[in-house]
Formats: C-alpha cells, structure tokens, sequence
C-alpha cells in the first residue's frame, strides 16, 4: 500500500474579512438593489469568516482580460506550488531528485508548458520526472490526484509521487454577472495551494511512518449531471456553473456509495473515525451529514476550514487533510475516509488507515 508522507498547505499573502470582499465586490457584481440585497444575504450565510486573494482587494476593481488573469495565474501558481511543495519536502525528509512522479492539478487557469513542468527547474527536480498535469476535475481534483497517484504507486513500490494542487479562484471573478451561480461563488471560493507527497509500498518501509496508508479508492460518476456544477469558457473568462441540485445528488446517492465501498474494504460508517470532506459550501457539508447519518460535530474539521479560507476546490480537502494530520497522534488502525465531489457530478472516495 502507497503511504502519504507529507501534506503542506499555501495560501496568498493577501488575506480579508469576508464582510470586506462583500462590501468592495458588490457593486462590481449587480447594480440590482434587489439582487444586492440577496448577494449580501448569501455571503453572510455562506459560513466563510476569511479568504485569501492573489492580489490585494482594491485591484479587483480594475477590469482584466482573460490574457492578463491568466498570465497572474501562471506567475503565482508556479510560486504557491513551489513554496508548498517544497514545505512537503521539508517535512517528508526527502530531496527534490527523490520525486519520480509530479500529478498537477488546477482547473482555475491554463498554461503550457504546465505548471509542473516550471517547477523541474525552481525545485532541481530530475529531468527524467514523470508528469502528468490533469485540468477539468474542479473540487473533487484533489482525492481524485490522491487515488491516481495510488494507481501509479501499485505498479512503482519503489517510488517517491507528489500530487500539487493550485486554486486561483479569484481569477477567475466575474463583473457584471449577477445570475444566482454567481453571487454564490462570489462570497465562497477562495484562493490556495497544497502539496502531498506519496511513498510506494516498499519507499514506505525505508522511512519513518510519518502518515496514513492509503487502504483503496473509488471514483464514482453520476448519470445526467452534467450542467450542475462546472464552468463555462467565455470571452471574459471562465464563468461558474452551480446548482442547487448538488446537495440533492449528495442525499440521493451518497450514503448508499459510501456504505457500499466500505463494506468492500470491511468496515462501515460506525468504524471511520475520521472524516475529510470537501467543503463545498454549507448546504453541501449538510447533505453529507445526513446523507452518512453522522452526528452533529463529526464534520467540523471541515466546516472549520470553510470559516477559515473558504472552499478552495481541489485544493480544500487537501488542506483538511492537513489540518486532521495536525491534530494529534492517530492510533494505529485508525480509519479516515477522504472524499470530495466536482463536476460530472462525480465523487472520489479514498480510504486511509494509519499503520500499526
């Protein structure tokens, strides 16, 4: 079995109440009272006190083109990716020509030669570096980075895996759009990076166990859900696409995927006793709740980070995971079950128990 080794966050410099991004967006956003009124009402509900942003607030008040977000995401992409691969390094105890493999993903910009690609020279990686940059998977990128790299490991139990997950997701801000989509993204998604390192089965018995065994993942696509959530190319940029019918797939469908793909692993709900769930927003974190029938508390991890930085897509569940790291000696044998959903709809399960 693969073994995480590492997880290391980055967030932006710039950093705002949530109240401030309001009052200074708003405007930008709607010129309808009405509509106003409603976009302070959601932002206020959306449960997210901070956000960090790529460039202080007042800028976002000057129009760009796509050329130029996109060129910024390039520039601080590369940079947060960087920074946070480097902090996983730091803390697995390994060196930039350890890593075999670099899965990156992000679906908040586009750039080729990949980002992953730009760290070959920043980090010293080896230029025989596998890579593979993935785009399109949104929220659920980054369990879904975490399984793929499992799939590699399989077949390379000597290797050392990085997946890198960058969010710019305030690049991708639209004026003048006040359709429901937007006014919920606009007070939600926040900007971000994350790192984690992965050992093959045979790296792990070499190093110190330092993180949880990954024990099985399972990708799960659901039929007739294609515009519910995602984003659409237009001449300014990339647009949101956000339905209500999230939560409603989420209640529908999840409980019964989840039971499922722990009965085959030979647990159920009652024996994880850690939960990393993307937080997609509160009436998403809800649904999960009553979908898995789990009690009041058991996802705040998650919601804490919702307060905290906002829904970061991929990267979210990555800095959870972080953070229930950070929380103290697991014992061993203990499950965690890491899962995110993003557009498709889809969902990613992945399994973690710590070695005993």
């Amino acid at each position: 079995m693969a073994r995480i080794a590492a997880v290391a966050p980055a967030l932006p410099a710039f950093a705002y109440p949530q109240a401030e991004i309001t009052e200074t967006i708003g405007s930008l956003v709607t010129g309808d009272p009405t509509k106003r009124a409603l976009l302070e009402r959601l932002h206020a509900g959306s449960h997210v006190d901070t956000r960090h942003l790529v460039m202080p607030l007042e800028k976002y008040l000057h129009p760009q083109t796509f050329t130029q977000s996109n060129d910024m995401f390039i520039d601080v992409a590369a940079d947060l990716a960087e920074q946070s691969l480097r902090a996983a390094l730091d803390t697995a105890g390994l060196e930039p020509s350890d890593i075999d493999y670099v899965m990156f993903t992000s679906v908040t910009g586009i750039s080729a030669p990949s980002i992953d690609a730009l760290l070959v020279a920043r980090l010293g990686l080896r230029p025989d570096v596998k890579r593979v940059p993935m785009y399109g998977l949104g929220c659920v990128a980054g369990a879904a980075g975490i399984a793929r790299v499992n799939d590699y490991l399989a077949g390379h139990p000597h290797a050392v895996a990085a997946l890198v997950a960058v969010e710019l997701c305030s690049l991708t801000f639209q004026r003048d759009d006040d359709s429901m989509a937007n006014l919920v993204a606009t007070g939600l998604f926040g900007d971000g990076a994350a790192s984690v390192l992965i050992v093959g089965d045979e790296r792990a018995k070499r190093m110190p166990v330092t993180g949880p065994d990954i024990i099985d993942t399972r990708s799960q696509l659901y039929p007739d859900t294609e515009e519910v959530i995602g984003f659409n190319a237009s001449e300014t940029g990339f647009r949101i696409v956000l339905t209500a019918r999230v939560s409603e797939i989420v209640e529908k469908n999840f409980g019964s995927d989840v039971a499922a793909f722990l009965r085959e692993n030979g647990c159920s709900v009652d024996e994880i006793e850690r939960w990393v769930a993307h937080p997609g927003g509160p009436r998403v974190l809800e649904a999960f709740s009553t979908a898995l029938g789990l009690a009041d508390g058991t996802l705040d991890i998650s919601w804490n980070s919702l307060a905290r930085v906002g829904n970061l897509s991929s990267v979210s569940v990555l800095h959870i995971l972080a953070d229930s790291l950070d929380e103290g000696v697991q014992r061993a044998g203990e499950n965690t079950l890491l899962f995110a959903l993003g557009p498709g709809i889809s969902a990613e399960l992945v399994l973690l128990r710590w070695p005993t």
